[in-house]
């Protein structure tokens, strides 16, 4: 049996992408499957590892200023190829693809010519997310029917959680659609029994974006500091919203106590994280993100470390629910609320022995294998009947 993944970002590039779609490809070989990923050149200076038995194929790719495969042209750069790579490649029994909406119309439009199926890792919906960059009556139209049409074809989508299944209901695409959840890389993220620094760290992972909107943290950041002179805020990623956020620091007169460094592996991000006060992570309050859920809480509470979270959707009803004392607070998209949160982390900050406890907990129930196994079952399941 051959299957192959399709996606734009895949290891060493950093992603919560990269991570779920390797424990994809791992399960799948461990059953005996011939697994290809199709994908894109890492950025420049990245190390290539790739794990044994699986083999990755990579193409260049049009790339950001901050070397991210960011907006239509860049997705298009892989795209066109992509087509090609797919139709004169050896046959597969199934396709696997990571979006963007033009990748997955791609690989429908191949599948339709060489009779093969497909399902999706639909962890948005594209769409709606659009609407935070662009009002264009035209790209909103295409992006909405591109969208739909991929969807639609598909197999089976492996939907992030119930509220995006019932919000992509609610547009009318009724493909069979299975809600997996998410989860960490506790092969990266665990504790090691690392110490809190002296002075109160925060550690914001992940892509600053306006869809994210994690400036709140930096506009909190003046309140903390009254509190807390020596805090610090790291931000770790990249994004548009990067050069902004810094001036914003620097109106605030806060500079000298936030810190923006790209993207970095998670086995060198799981003991920043291990020994922070606390993760912070957001969602702008709009539309598209009452069905996102922050995914770095994950990786973050397998490293032994509290979360604060400002915004809306799923995040907010996880903390809520997750029934452990130090998994951390959620609250609206408020910089007052934001502020209090820090402080308090700060006045209080979890001891070695409650975050490797914490680890523990958020180990045995969020693993990225877990999960891998649930869409190998269902994924086998489609090419077998």
């Amino acid at each position: 049996m051959r299957i192959v993944i399709v996606s734009r970002i895949f290891a060493p590039e950093v992603s919560a992408a990269s991570a779920i779609l390797r424990t994809w490809a791992e399960e799948f070989r461990d059953r005996g499957v011939d697994v290809t990923v199709l994908t894109a050149r890492p950025p420049r200076g990245a190390v290539i590892d790739d794990v044994p038995g699986i083999r990755v194929r990579r193409a260049p790719v049009k790339r950001d200023r901050q070397q991210y495969v960011r907006g239509y042209l860049s997705y298009l750069s892989f795209d066109v190829p992509l087509f090609f790579r797919l139709l004169f490649s050896p046959k597969a029994d199934l396709y696997v693809v990571e979006p963007p909406p033009t990748t997955v119309a791609v690989v429908r439009l191949v599948g339709a010519l060489r009779r093969t199926p497909y399902v999706v890792r639909a962890a948005d919906y594209w769409t709606e997310a659009a609407e935070l960059v662009t009002r264009n009556p035209l790209v909103i139209g295409t992006l909405r029917r591109v969208e739909a049409w991929g969807l639609r074809g598909a197999a089976k989508l492996f939907a992030a959680h119930e509220p995006l299944v019932d919000r992509l209901r609610a547009v009318g695409i009724d493909t069979p659609a299975v809600p997996i959840g998410f989860g960490a890389d506790t092969l990266h993220f665990h504790y090691n029994g690392e110490s809190a620094p002296e002075a109160p760290v925060f550690v914001y992972a992940g892509t600053y974006s306006e869809w994210h909107a994690p400036g709140i943290f930096i506009e909190a950041l003046p309140t903390v500091l009254a509190h807390h002179p020596a805090t610090r805020l790291l931000y770790y990623g990249n994004g548009e919203e990067r050069e902004k956020m810094r001036a914003r620091a620097v109106e605030l007169g806060v500079a000298a106590s936030v810190e923006l460094h790209g993207p970095i592996p998670p086995a060198a991000l799981s003991p920043i994280l291990s020994s922070a006060t606390a993760t912070v992570a957001s969602l702008a309050p709009v539309a598209a993100n009452e069905y996102a859920l922050a995914t770095k809480v994950y990786s973050s509470l397998t490293a032994g470390c509290p979360v604060i979270f400002a915004g809306v959707g799923p995040t907010i009803a996880f903390l809520n629910a997750s029934n452990h004392p130090h998994a951390g607070v959620a609250m609206s998209y408020d910089v007052d609320a934001v502020a209090a949160a820090m402080v308090a982390a700060a006045d209080s900050p979890l001891p070695p022995a409650e975050r490797a406890t914490l680890a523990q907990w958020a180990a045995q129930r969020y693993s990225l294998t877990a999960i891998a196994k649930q869409v190998a079952d269902e994924s086998l399941e489609l090419v077998e009947r």
